[in-house]
C-alpha cells in the first residue's frame, strides 16, 4: 500500500493552515514507516487530496478514473469562508457548492473535527466523513533557552513587557478587528498580529481596522514556523478571537508551546475545551478585556491540561490512526 500526498497547489497554501496540515500528513506517514510519495508521476493505491483549487479537483478525478482510492480533506466549510476575503460573503453559497463537487470526489472524506464533520454531514454528502485532527508536530514548538530573548530583542520589547500574541489571516472571521479594539482599551500591554493576506483581499472594514489601530498594536507580518516557535514562547497569552474554524491548527501550536490560551466562546470550542481547563473563554469585548487582566495578573493554570490535549494529536498518533482509514479504505 502505497499513499500518495498530492502537493499540486501546495505553494498556494503552504503559508496557511492547510499548508501545515499537508506538512503534518507527511511527517505523520514518516514516523509510521508507511509508504508514501509526493511525486504524482510514481505507481500509488490512496491520494490525500487538501486544497479545493481546479487543478486538485481534476487530479482527484483522474485517479478515481485509474481506480486509486481517494481521501479529499475537508478542511474548509462555507461558514469559515464568510468574513473571510473582501466578496466572500457574497460569493459563499457558491463556494459551498464547489467544496461539496470537491469532497464528493472522494471515497471518504477527513475533516478535522466533529464541529466539521457535522457542518458536512448537513449539506447532504453521501460519502463516509472521518473526524480526525490536523495534529501537531510537538517537536517543532519546544524552543530553546534563547526563544524569549530572540523574540524580545526582534519587537523592541522590554523583558517585563505583557505581550498578548495572535496568528492568521488579516480577516474579519480570524477576529482582528476585535483584536484592535480590546488592545485600544488595554494600552498597557503590547498586542502583536502575526499573519499576512494579499491587500488586494481585504475588505474595507479591516482595512479601516489595520489604518486606525493604536500604538500598542504591531502587525507583524508573515514569519516562518521556526520564528513562530519564538514568538509563542517569549509571549505572555495567545489571543486567539476566531469566529468560526474547523479545528484551528495554530491553536495546537500555542497549547504545544505552553503559553496561556484566551479562545472566543464559539460553537467548535463549545464541546472540545472546557472554560478555565485547556483554554480560557470569553464571549464579548469586555469580557476579553477583563480575562486578559485576570490572566496577566498570573490567574487560571491551563497550559498543562493543554498539553496534555494536544499531546493526544501529536503527528505520530495522528498518523497511527490515518494508518487504520487506509486499512478499512481497502478492505472496502
Amino acid at each position: 500500500m502505497k499513499i500518495l500526498i498530492y502537493k499540486g497547489d501546495y505553494d498556494l497554501v503552504k503559508q496557511s493552515g492547510v499548508g501545515q496540515a499537508i506538512e503534518h500528513q507527511e511527517k505523520a506517514l514518516k514516523l509510521n514507516n508507511i509508504d508514501y510519495t509526493t511525486d504524482e508521476t510514481d505507481d500509488y493505491d490512496i491520494v490525500h487530496i487538501n486544497t479545493i483549487m481546479p487543478k486538485s479537483k481534476n487530479f482527484g478525478r483522474k485517479a478515481k478514473k485509474q481506480g486509486k482510492k481517494v481521501i479529499y480533506y475537508g478542511h474548509s466549510t462555507m461558514e469559515d469562508f464568510r468574513n473571510s476575503f473582501r466578496g466572500a460573503n457574497l460569493l459563499s453559497r457558491l463556494f459551498k457548492k464547489w467544496i461539496i463537487s470537491c469532497y464528493n470526489i472522494g471515497d471518504i472524506i477527513i475533516t478535522p473535527s466533529q464541529y466539521s464533520k457535522n457542518i458536512l454531514e448537513g449539506y447532504g454528502i453521501n460519502k463516509k466523513i472521518y473526524s480526525l485532527s490536523n495534529g501537531i508536530d510537538l517537536d517543532k514548538f519546544k524552543g530553546d533557552k534563547d526563544s524569549r530573548k530572540r523574540f524580545r530583542n526582534k519587537y523592541n520589547l522590554k523583558d517585563d513587557d505583557k505581550v498578548i500574541i495572535s496568528v492568521g489571516h488579516l480577516m474579519k472571521r480570524k477576529g482582528l478587528d476585535d483584536f484592535i479594539e480590546v488592545a485600544r482599551e488595554l494600552p498597557q500591554y503590547k498586542f502583536i498580529w502575526f499573519g499576512h493576506t494579499n491587500p488586494k483581499l481585504l475588505t474595507t472594514q479591516i482595512k479601516k481596522a489595520i489604518k486606525n489601530k493604536p500604538d500598542n498594536v504591531i502587525m507583524a507580518g508573515y514569519v516562518d514556523q521556526k520564528e513562530l516557535v519564538d514568538c509563542y514562547r517569549g509571549s505572555d497569552l495567545f489571543l486567539f478571537m476566531t469566529r468560526e474554524e474547523t479545528e484551528g491548527i495554530v491553536l495546537l501550536e500555542a497549547f504545544a508551546s505552553k503559553i496561556k490560551v484566551l479562545v472566543r466562546d464559539i460553537k467548535i470550542y463549545e464541546n472540545m475545551f472546557t472554560d478555565g481547563k485547556e483554554v480560557i473563554k470569553a464571549k464579548t469585548n469586555d469580557e476579553f478585556k477583563n480575562k486578559i487582566v485576570n490572566i496577566i495578573n498570573g490567574k487560571y493554570s491551563t497550559v498543562e491540561e493543554a498539553y496534555r490535549y494536544v499531546k493526544e494529536r501529536s503527528v505520530q498518533k495522528i498518523g497511527e490512526k490515518l494508518k487504520s482509514i487506509y486499512l478499512k479504505l481497502e478492505d472496502g
